[in-house]
């Protein structure tokens, strides 16, 4: 894997938990590569939007099975990773 904050940081999560968490608690929510720990999120977090991490909460996800793909084999989605940033009061990531 590489240390690229562009790899490890995939795209911003935008649902509505996630917009109220924002709202109320100053936390972010991003796809990240399913290899990449709390530090390497929170560095690359840091670099890409110049704020000041305060913690991380990771979670993994398990790819779901989807239909089939030809006779008998089950297709399968990829499994993921989703942190949960929280960013020190005052610090703001534009998303939109």
């Amino acid at each position: 894997m590489k240390n690229d904050p562009y790899y490890i940081v995939k795209a911003p999560l935008i649902t509505e938990e996630s917009t109220l968490q924002r709202d109320t608690k100053n936390q972010y929510t991003f796809r990240v590569d399913p290899r990449a720990n709390k530090r390497q999120i929170r560095d690359a977090v840091e670099h890409l939007f110049n704020v000041k991490v305060l913690r991380v909460n990771t979670i993994n996800y398990q790819g779901k099975v989807s239909g089939r793909r030809g006779r008998s084999v089950p297709g399968r989605r990829t499994n993921w990773k989703k942190a949960i940033v929280t960013l020190r009061q005052g610090d703001a990531i534009d998303l939109i």
